[in-house]
């Protein structure tokens, strides 16, 4: 069986085809750069969308070269638990509410949680 090997070319390891008649995408390079002095060239399609920012290899931002950062997106504050009672309740409700359990809990009608 050893005489009737295929010799020549692996199979599967080259494609037989050629790139006769095809047409790539039009493209072109994006360079961006980061506040610590590196250049990120990436390659785009010319009918994406290109974004502003991009992440660079040391965790910075990488700012489109020749573009403006963009404007910061407005947050919301952070609401804490006091801010979401405050809206329910006055604070002297929150007083009336705390002598009202305090005095239950001297008299030994509640019990005391772990």
């Amino acid at each position: 069986m050893a005489d009737r090997s295929l010799r020549g070319m692996s199979i599967g390891a080259k494609s037989m085809e050629t790139d006769e008649g095809v047409d790539f995408a039009p493209r072109f390079q994006a360079h961006y750069d980061c506040p610590n002095g590196h250049t990120i060239i990436l390659p785009f399609s010319t009918e994406a969308e290109v974004p502003l920012e991009w992440e660079c290899r040391c965790n910075e931002t990488a700012l489109l070269r020749d573009a403006d950062r963009p404007e910061p997106k407005a947050t919301k504050p952070v609401r804490t638990h006091w801010d979401m009672l405050l809206e329910r309740r006055t604070i002297k409700e929150l007083e009336d509410l705390l002598d009202e359990r305090l005095t239950l809990l001297r008299e030994g009608k509640l019990r005391r949680s772990a």
